[in-house]
């Protein structure tokens, strides 16, 4: 996929993201169960975990498919992939 389509595909995700963001504020308004509230901030985690995974592995490919590449370089985006992984 390239560049143009990730991006695209990433802001339609977060978008979703929003809408059920949107829709667990209004089920807390509206007092609805507890359990169905957590479902779906369940699924909100796992479309932001799917996103962010999206992100790192175009970011590692990007940089480690250049030439010249030095071990720091490496070392910084292994520890930002580090960093989501948590």
């Amino acid at each position: 996929m390239d560049q143009q389509q990730i991006r695209k595909d990433i802001l339609n995700r977060l978008k979703t993201i929003k809408g059920h963001i949107q829709g667990i504020e209004k089920m807390i308004e509206e007092e609805k169960a507890c359990d169905d509230v957590l479902l779906q901030i369940a699924a909100v985690k796992s479309s932001l975990e799917k996103v962010g995974s999206i992100i790192v592995e175009d970011h590692a490919k990007e940089c480690l498919l250049r030439e010249n590449i030095t071990r720091d370089e490496v070392d910084k985006i292994l520890k930002t992939i580090m960093k989501f992984s948590k």
